[in-house]
């Protein structure tokens, strides 16, 4: 048979398959999500997420180091406080669990990159992300307590903060903050594109942060809707937001890829808990390749345009790619 062209052609070999690869990956492209919590002498499996821990101060920094051995070094924190109230005062108090966490993780390892999500959830009474008047969270008034928020975490050691909220204007609020305390280089990564999933369900029970009443969809984003992530991209990028993430992940690289069209900045994406469960609940019954599904899912990602990739498979892939399994 004549036939010129050939695709199989590059496909014969690992080497050449590596060579043509369109899709790269590194592990300086990675950032691993932690849960730390008030205590001692705690690392508690999280039922939900078989593998995840939620860690106290003085137990994170093993896991830290566990991190950095396998070429992660870049971690988010996630705040699981004492006490909560209405206002989620946790969450900007000075001597909170993620400012001193950030604290102790700065001093003991200043090589890695430490980055907050900055959110109110975790810390009020009501498992709402703001401030609220009514039923409702007050957008406005929420403003303040997260620039406040993202203020403290920066002054406590944070190399990026991360607002998670989706109220409206809040990369401005915390740009300002940022800028008019002398942070001008601190940078922020909006979750500006973030669905009402359900796909985040066992973060709410790792961070015991599900609401007390209602649900977040009247400020997480409709997952019928495309544009307007787009719109909500753009207007982060305008306000001064430096990368913009799009979570979850894997139903929404569709996402991934229009954002990374639409704005000239760097795209993160995030694998969440429910992702991770999925996988995991799937391995233990023998129904999929653990260490495949991972390779695949992460190789996805990266293929529809994501530069970042928040998981808790951070350490996994970190090996696979240096033993040139993926990457």
């Amino acid at each position: 048979m004549d036939m010129k062209i050939r695709p199989r052609r590059l496909r014969y070999g690992e080497t050449l398959r590596k060579m043509v690869r369109e899709t790269r990956m590194d592990a300086s492209s990675l950032i691993y999500p932690m849960f730390v919590r008030e205590g001692n002498g705690i690392r508690e499996e999280i039922p939900t997420m078989p593998g995840q821990y939620r860690y106290s101060i003085d137990t994170m920094e093993k896991k830290l180091e566990e991190l950095l051995d396998a070429g992660v070094s870049s971690v988010m924190f996630f705040g699981i406080p004492g006490y909560k109230d209405e206002v989620g005062s946790g969450a900007y108090a000075a001597d909170g669990i993620v400012q001193r966490a950030v604290a102790r993780a700065r001093r003991e390892f200043p090589e890695l990159y430490l980055i907050t999500d900055v959110c109110m959830c975790e810390y009020t009474s009501h498992g709402h992300c703001g401030v609220l008047c009514g039923h409702d969270v007050d957008n406005d008034a929420t403003l303040e307590l997260l620039a406040k928020t993202a203020l403290s975490h920066v002054q406590a050691g944070a190399d990026m903060v991360a607002p998670s909220d989706m109220m409206d204007g809040r990369v401005a609020a915390i740009r300002t903050a940022l800028d008019a305390a002398g942070h001008i280089n601190t940078p922020i990564m909006s979750y500006a594109v973030k669905y009402a999933s359900a796909f985040y369900g066992p973060f709410r029970d790792a961070a015991g942060s599900a609401p007390a009443f209602g649900d977040r969809r009247s400020y997480q984003m409709d997952y019928h809707n495309s544009r307007e992530g787009i719109k909500e991209a753009l207007l982060d990028v305008q306000e001064g937001a430096d990368i913009i993430m799009v979570k979850p992940a894997m139903s929404y690289l569709d996402m991934v890829a229009k954002i990374k069209e639409a704005v000239h900045v760097p795209v993160a994406s995030y694998s969440v808990s429910g992702e991770y469960a999925m996988i995991k609940a799937g391995a233990q019954l023998g129904y999929i390749d653990e260490e495949k599904i991972i390779c695949e899912t992460a190789a996805a990602a990266f293929r529809a345009g994501c530069d970042i990739y928040l998981t808790y498979y951070a350490p996994e892939i970190a090996r696979f790619i240096a033993e040139g399994r993926i990457g």
